[in-house]
């Protein structure tokens, strides 16, 4: 293969090697929390239901809520922990993982299948013979 041809072809795979590459690495380089709700969209109790449900001491948390069994410690006096008090965040990340991973195995396949290519025109083991006539 001339060499010009054969830095053609490693330029090209390399440049498919990195986009392939990209989205795997956008996933992996991202913050671990990402998927979890913001704390100023806290979700109360009551809206979370459907969702999860919080127990203590094997009683629903709304029902110790009710009776006013739970206090927190303020400064200098104990207060009753109103439903309002709590907040819950969720991890949104078995929502859109399904999707996710699909891409990312597309894109390893595409890095392996370009890799292999790239070492094959590397080291020469593509080489032009040009065409034989009979």
């Amino acid at each position: 293969m001339p060499p010009r041809m054969r830095l053609l072809f490693a330029t090209m795979n390399v440049t498919l090697f990195v986009i392939a590459a990209l989205p795997i690495y956008r996933e992996l380089s991202q913050r671990n929390d990402i998927w979890w709700t913001p704390v100023t969209m806290l979700v109360p109790l009551a809206e979370a239901g459907d969702r999860v449900q919080i127990y203590l001491r094997r009683e629903p948390l709304a029902a110790v809520l009710q009776t006013g069994h739970l206090r927190m410690g303020e400064g200098d006096g104990a207060g009753v922990v109103a439903a309002s008090d709590i907040g819950l965040r969720f991890n949104n990340w078995d929502r859109v993982r399904g999707g996710h991973i699909v891409l990312l195995l597309t894109c390893a396949a595409m890095c392996g299948v370009t890799a292999v290519v790239f070492l094959l025109v590397v080291t020469g083991r593509l080489a032009y013979r040009g065409e034989v006539t009979r």
